[in-house]
C-alpha cells in the first residue's frame, strides 16, 4: 500500500500535516486563555498526533479510492493556503484547513475520464474516514474522563482533540462549495450529501459538549 506513496507526495504531506498541526494547536492555546511553553508543546505534540492521523487518512483514502477505479492519485500541498491557515489561527482564531488536495490523474489516451459517480465517492471517501475517527477518539475521550491523574488529563485532551479535529475536518470538506469534497457529493448523490453533512456537524456540535456525549453512550 505505502509503496505507492512518492517522495514527493511524502514531502508535500509532511509540510502540510507539520503547518495544520501549528495551526490547531495555536487554535487550542487560544481557548484556554493561557500561554505557557509547556502547554504549548503540549498541545503541539496533541495536534501533530491527532491532525496526523486525521488529515493523511483522509487524503489517503482519496488517494486509494482512486486508485481502485484505476486511476492514479497524489497528494499536492499548496504553500499559499498553509501560510494562510497559520496566519488566520494566530490573528483570527479559526483554522481554515485547505492544505491542499489529492490530484486525481486520467488517463486521456485510452479515453476514460472521471465520472460523476466516482467522482463523487472518492470525495465522499475522506470524510468518511474522518467520521469514523471520531468513533475511537470519543472512547478515548471518555476513557480518560474516568480518571483524574496528569496521564488521563493527557489521554482525555487526546481525545477531545482527535474528536474536534475530525470533527472540523469532516465538516469543512463537507460544505457544498468550491473545490471542497462536498460539492463533489452532491454532484454525485444528494442524500449521500445530506446524510454526511449532518452526521459531519452533528459530531462536530457533538464534540464541545463531552457531558452530552458521555451521556450519549
Amino acid at each position: 500500500m505505502f509503496e505507492r506513496i512518492t517522495r514527493r507526495e511524502e514531502a508535500d504531506l509532511f509540510v502540510a500535516w507539520i503547518a495544520i498541526s501549528f495551526a490547531f494547536a495555536i487554535i487550542f492555546l487560544r481557548d484556554t486563555g493561557k500561554v505557557s511553553p509547556l502547554l504549548a508543546l503540549t498541545f503541539l505534540g496533541v495536534s501533530l498526533l491527532t491532525v496526523g492521523i486525521g488529515f493523511i487518512l483522509h487524503e489517503m483514502a482519496h488517494k486509494y479510492v482512486a486508485i481502485k477505479y484505476g486511476y492514479w492519485a497524489e497528494f499536492r500541498k499548496d504553500n499559499i493556503m498553509l501560510v494562510v491557515a497559520v496566519a488566520l489561527a494566530a490573528l483570527v482564531g479559526v483554522v481554515f484547513a485547505a492544505p491542499g488536495a489529492t490530484v486525481i490523474y486520467t488517463n486521456s489516451a485510452d479515453g476514460r475520464g472521471l465520472s460523476r459517480e466516482e467522482n463523487g465517492k472518492i470525495s465522499a471517501s475522506g470524510p468518511i474516514v474522518n467520521l469514523v475517527l471520531c468513533i475511537p477518539f470519543t472512547a478515548i475521550l471518555i476513557l480518560g474522563g474516568q480518571g483524574s491523574t496528569y496521564t488521563s488529563s493527557i489521554v482525555t485532551m487526546i481525545g477531545m482533540i482527535g474528536l474536534q479535529v475530525n470533527a472540523m475536518i469532516a465538516a469543512f470538506n463537507m460544505l457544498p462549495v468550491s473545490v471542497l469534497d462536498g460539492k463533489k457529493v452532491w454532484a454525485w448523490n444528494k442524500p449521500v450529501f445530506i446524510v454526511l453533512i449532518a452526521a459531519a456537524f452533528g459530531a462536530l456540535v457533538l464534540s464541545f459538549y463531552p457531558a452530552t456525549l458521555s451521556s450519549l453512550l
